[in-house]
């Protein structure tokens, strides 16, 4: 029964989005968080499962086996992945609830989790198939569900934003279904045991060495382009700054990672870690890693908007995640994956909260009418504060471990230690300038006619939030056994 949870997992959240538009948006609610209840359970228990196998399965879909049939593949690492993304839907869900029914009409709300059903069907999927084709499918499921989460609010920023979005990822999806199909052409499968099989072959004879490393360009490149990997990041600071807060949460902390995810598959499970470190292609997303750390954080001290300096802090964090990936080694993967986890958490945190510190500032997100706003909305001030501290890296925080781990990698790469060491160091500098800057904003005194909020008068976010620091806590102080976690599940990656 267990193996066929994470085809439950993926059909569930689907099946149910279609039910919702059969429902009003109050209904459709309930319907989804059940949803992600459930999934989360189911996601628990296989990780346990797995856990206590120490081995992964694979679960057949149809009456063909791979290569003519299409399969799932689960293992330690995707079904941690699958729990977390549940979490954090949820919990930002929660969170952003009372902020929906005013920034969506009525009569939209329905659809609004017909789209979030969507979309963690898709995020879902491109965590346990196995398959490159299904993956480019739910690629682009996702890819209008993100779409359709921007735009839902119907003013002129957010259509405008959705239409960044929509050009931006649509390119993105383009190339990476044309660098698959390179890859079905050399390779004769989609299915990515037997692709990797196929390439280690042709990598040993010597032949098609310029189209496959085309056909694996333009995958990297596309995958880069829709987690807004610096310079294809134009698109992220208006998508995530606009939206409903919930939706921004979701896109910041998610999407990009589930795309990420993906992108792990194929360094392990596709092409062969081994034959992606031998060539230049690594080198170029260590250079746009680094690249992305500075230009993220300096774009973030510019801004005058709360939120859009939070989104552009995300192109910096995604910089850290595939600077981990260019360091070309093990412990660089593990502190990239750890990175996932802990940027994850962190910025659907702080998305939430600076909605609730807007909200006490007459609704305005500009750091002049935030002053004081910490002490107006107290759980909004400490929890702000917490990600804060864990964005810079403080110890205690998940991020200090991010970048501990960042850091140790380093050491063990020839190399590229001196120039990863000296960027992650002006990188925690610049985070500090920005997010000390909000910090001490927030609570400067101010006498202000402003409305001061307590805990009670949100319940459901002010216990979202609550639980998000707690996790950001948690995963800074019992860091070791994730990181166990992740090299157990790249093990069975291997």
């Amino acid at each position: 029964m267990i193996n066929n949870f994470p085809f439950f997992c993926i059909v569930l959240p689907m099946s149910t989005s279609v039910l919702c538009s059969l429902f009003g948006g109050k209904a459709s609610r309930r319907i989804i968080t059940s949803v992600l209840v459930i999934v989360g359970v189911m996601s628990t228990i296989l990780l346990g499962h797995l856990m206590g196998t120490g081995e992964s399965f694979t679960f057949q879909m149809g009456d063909f086996p791979a290569p003519w049939g299409n399969e799932l593949r689960a293992g330690v690492l995707e079904a941690a992945m699958a729990l977390f993304f549940c979490i954090i839907m949820l919990l930002s869900l929660i969170a952003g609830r009372q902020f929906l029914e005013r920034e969506v009409d009525h009569k939209k709300l329905n659809l609004y989790y017909i789209l979030t059903g969507l979309l963690l069907s898709s995020l879902l999927a491109l965590i346990y198939t196995n398959d490159l084709f299904t993956a480019y499918v739910f690629i682009e499921i996702n890819t209008i569900a993100a779409c359709g989460l921007i735009m839902i609010r119907q003013n002129g920023k957010t259509i405008e934003a959705a239409m960044r979005y929509m050009i931006m990822n649509v390119l993105g999806s383009g190339l990476i279904l044309i660098g698959i199909s390179l890859l079905y052409d050399l390779t004769g499968h989609l299915a990515m045991e037997f692709i990797k099989l196929e390439i280690a072959e042709i990598v040993a004879q010597g032949i098609y060495t310029v189209p496959l490393t085309v056909s694996i360009s333009m995958i990297f490149i596309g995958i880069a382009i829709k987690c807004a990997l610096f310079p294809f990041h134009s698109w992220l600071p208006d998508a995530y700054g606009y939206s409903t807060i919930s939706s921004a949460a979701m896109l910041s902390s998610l999407v990009s990672k589930g795309y990420i995810f993906l992108l792990i598959k194929i360094f392990y499970r596709v092409i062969g870690f081994d034959i992606i470190v031998n060539t230049s292609i690594i080198n170029v997303l260590f250079a746009f890693g680094l690249l992305g750390m500075i230009i993220g954080s300096i774009s973030a001290i510019k801004e005058n908007d709360i939120r859009r300096m939070i989104s552009f802090s995300s192109v910096a964090q995604i910089g850290y995640i595939f600077m981990g990936f260019g360091l070309g080694t093990t412990f660089g993967m593990v502190a990239s994956i750890f990175h996932i986890f802990a940027h994850a958490v962190t910025k659907s945190l702080l998305f939430v909260s600076a909605m609730g510190l807007s909200d006490v500032s007459g609704r305005s997100r500009h750091f002049s009418e935030l002053t004081g706003s910490g002490y107006r909305n107290k759980i909004a001030g400490i929890a702000f504060t917490v990600g804060a501290l864990s964005m810079i890296g403080i110890p205690g925080f998940c991020g200090f471990i991010s970048k501990l781990l960042f850091a140790q990698a380093a050491v063990q790469t020839d190399g590229k230690l001196l120039v990863t060491l000296i960027t992650l160091a002006i990188s925690t500098i610049l985070n500090a300038i920005y997010f000390m800057k909000t910090v001490l904003r927030i609570y400067t005194p101010k006498n202000s006619h402003y409305r001061t909020i307590s805990f009670n008068s949100n319940k459901g976010y002010s216990y979202s939030l609550v639980v998000f620091s707690l996790l950001i806590i948690v995963i800074g102080m019992c860091s070791q056994p994730i990181v166990d976690l992740i090299m157990q599940g790249l093990d069975m990656f291997a």
